[in-house]
């Protein structure tokens, strides 16, 4: 099933160009041209990701965000603020209503899908649409597999997202805090010790292959994967 994305937009021109570029990248467009419009479709189907114009008549984008973020059935849903405004204070008061990423007009469309499978990869790891390898692993996200040496291997869901992004940023340390932003997401609050109760599940799932090795404890910092 293609991923699906809302793009509201007011502008028409700026909503055919976002629309066509996300269209010919694979993904499924519905689109809005106001926050209204958008609430009334997001309660018939929730789409994967939303593109959001900061400036709408009506309801603005940033009112809109932070009612979807009070909302349990919308507050994990991915969002891209896109607008014109470029100052500092601007880009803080999108992200501080929810947004996940910021795009400032004009863009180039490479960058709005490159932003989208960003997002989608962080966010959403079981929409991405390439298998990352390394070494004996294989993750494949359409699918929702991974392989070990061309074994099964059986994750549950956050274990699947932990080492999808372990996978896609090996060699690299992150913090319990910073992995619970990465793969949990920032609007999440739970306490940084449960990063260690996952992290023993994914090495007890990759131990039988011996690619629970790759997953570092970096003393008194965090976790590393090792991607050699």
């Amino acid at each position: 099933m293609s991923t699906t994305i809302l793009v509201v937009e007011d502008e028409p021109a700026i909503l055919e160009l976002v629309a066509v570029n996300l269209r010919h990248a694979g993904f499924t467009v519905e689109r809005a041209g106001t926050a209204e419009e958008a609430e009334s479709a997001i309660r018939g189907v929730l789409p994967d990701l939303l593109v959001l114009d900061w400036m709408l008549p009506g309801q603005s984008g940033v009112g809109l965000a932070k009612k979807l973020r009070a909302d349990d059935r919308t507050r994990e849903l991915p969002i891209i603020m896109l607008t014109a405004r470029v100052g500092e204070e601007d880009k803080v008061q999108g992200l501080e209503a929810g947004a996940d990423d910021y795009i400032t007009k004009p863009f180039s469309p490479r960058e709005l899908v490159a932003r989208v499978r960003a997002v989608l990869r962080r966010r959403a790891p079981h929409l991405a649409d390439k298998a990352v390898e390394i070494g004996t692993l294989r993750l494949n996200p359409a699918t929702h597999r991974v392989l070990a040496a061309g074994q099964p291997v059986e994750l549950g869901p956050t274990e699947f997202r932990l080492l999808f992004f372990f996978m896609t940023h090996a060699e690299r340390v992150y913090s319990r805090a910073q992995l619970l932003d990465e793969v949990w997401g920032d609007h999440v609050f739970i306490e940084e010790r449960t990063v260690d109760v996952h992290i023993r599940r994914l090495r007890s799932a990759l131990e039988p292959s011996g690619n629970h090795e790759r997953v570092e404890t970096v003393r008194g910092t965090g976790y590393r994967f090792k991607g050699a």
